[in-house]
């Protein structure tokens, strides 16, 4: 497969190339917006590692390495957000931006499809440095219980492995 290309514009990264419609219809990266398919900076990032999409800057393709610089300008927790996106993908989950929820992404079970199916879980990322109080922990859970997911929460270490703890409601 050749690879796809992809315009960054401002914090957008999108592509009308059929390719990447029979990419999102295969494996469900990106999201239909008209007639593009827009990525979001995860899965770019991912799709860009993976020699599947080339991101182009006006005229110019972007190298790995400028493209992550130009996405750590975007989202300055793009690095931890990539490694939980990764990892995940990498073990066979959809995972999808939950932006709406104010968490990081929604991932689905191994075989739901987005839109055919609700996700499982809500992810919340951080580096396993940052403190969480109780406050934080309880506005996490009810987002998760209000959208009847549950809180999966990606923790990652020095070393960049991410450990996963979830979190779920239980009534005595």
């Amino acid at each position: 497969m050749e690879k796809i290309q992809a315009h960054i514009s401002g914090g957008m990264i999108s592509s009308n190339a059929s390719e990447a419609h029979s990419l999102h219809k295969k494996s469900h990266f990106g999201e239909p917006l008209g007639d593009k398919i827009q990525y979001a900076l995860s899965e770019a990032l991912y799709l860009v590692e993976k020699g599947k999409l080339e991101i182009i800057q006006g005229k110019k393709p972007l190298s790995q390495k400028e493209l992550l610089k130009k996405l750590q300008s975007i989202d300055k927790r793009i690095n931890l957000k990539y490694c939980v996106f990764k990892d995940l993908r990498e073990k066979g989950y959809i995972v999808k931006t939950a932006l709406k929820f104010g968490a990081d992404f929604r991932v689905y079970e191994k075989g739901k499809k987005p839109g055919n199916e609700h996700a499982k879980w809500i992810v919340f990322v951080d580096h396993e440095a940052k403190k969480l109080n109780w406050n934080e922990f309880s506005a996490k859970n009810r987002v998760a219980h209000s959208t009847k997911k549950k809180l999966l929460l990606a923790i990652i270490d020095e070393e960049g492995d991410v450990s996963y703890y979830e979190v779920s409601w239980v009534r005595p």
